[in-house]
């Protein structure tokens, strides 16, 4: 998990690199990418392409593709730290959605420790006015997206391969932004190229190891683990973006991880 993080860090910055390409567009490229690299995978192992719980892995399949696309999209129109820290209510709505997909029960006291997470989002969107409400949407739409494919891998951890999970993602999220990218498409020129390819090298080895991590450790341990992520974006945003920010948002980004360790390493 820590190495899925690093390489998580990694993408986000290269994303943030060529913001004059449609979120998308990018997109796309990492799907084309993806599905190849996961394809000659599964084949080379001799493992079935597509299951045993299709309709699950579907289901996967669009929920990535929903939370890819608008964490993407707030990548390049957000600050790198506000749309990495906003991201990381997805182990809330996790845990939220938890309790309907896989029938896990929550203490009272968590709900306290989802309320200081959103007080904290709430605290970075009113006070820093790069960050739009629209923006904010979007950014709780990609973490939602998130807690239902992470709610899926929980429940498809006994019944399929890792490659297999992986393979749904660009399987789904290809045609779709295709098609979107059609009426989008900005072309690629120099160094552009070298920066789609790296998106697409760096999510596919960070994904496989999330997968393989949130499959094989207990949730809980797993998902503290990816919180050293915002250490990664604060010191990328400002020694390669030149982002800053002020005391109170630095206050609010405090909040949200405080609530979200709070809540993930809870025993109940």
């Amino acid at each position: 998990m820590l190495l899925a993080g690093f390489l998580f860090s990694l993408m986000n910055v290269a994303v943030k690199l060529i913001p004059h390409i449609p979120a998308i567009e990018i997109i796309l490229f990492r799907s084309v990418m993806s599905f190849f690299m996961t394809y000659f995978a599964l084949k080379r192992s001799n493992i079935p392409l597509f299951g045993n719980n299709r309709s699950l892995l579907v289901i996967r399949g669009i929920a990535g593709s929903i939370g890819l696309m608008t964490f993407f999209y707030n990548l390049q129109t957000i600050p790198l730290a506000s749309a990495v820290t906003i991201n990381y209510l997805a182990p809330i709505f996790t845990t939220i959605l938890g309790i309907f997909i896989v029938k896990e029960k929550v203490a009272k006291r968590k709900y306290l420790y989802f309320g200081i997470s959103f007080l904290g989002v709430i605290i970075i969107e009113g006070f820093d006015p790069r960050i739009s409400t629209f923006d904010l949407g979007v950014g709780l739409v990609a973490s939602l997206a998130m807690g239902v494919a992470y709610n899926v891998i929980r429940k498809l951890k006994n019944s399929e391969h890792p490659l297999v999970i992986m393979f749904y993602f660009p399987l789904i999220t290809t045609p779709v932004a295709a098609v979107v990218s059609y009426f989008f498409w900005v072309m690629p020129t120099g160094w552009d190229w070298l920066v789609l390819a790296i998106v697409g090298v760096l999510t596919q080895a960070a994904q496989y190891f999330m997968t393989l991590a949130y499959q094989n450790a207990n949730l809980s341990k797993v998902a503290s683990l990816s919180y050293v992520g915002i250490i990664y974006a604060l010191s990328f945003g400002f020694l390669i973006f030149d982002e800053t920010y002020s005391l109170i948002t630095y206050m609010g980004m405090v909040l949200v991880l405080a609530g979200v360790l709070l809540n993930v390493t809870s025993k109940k």
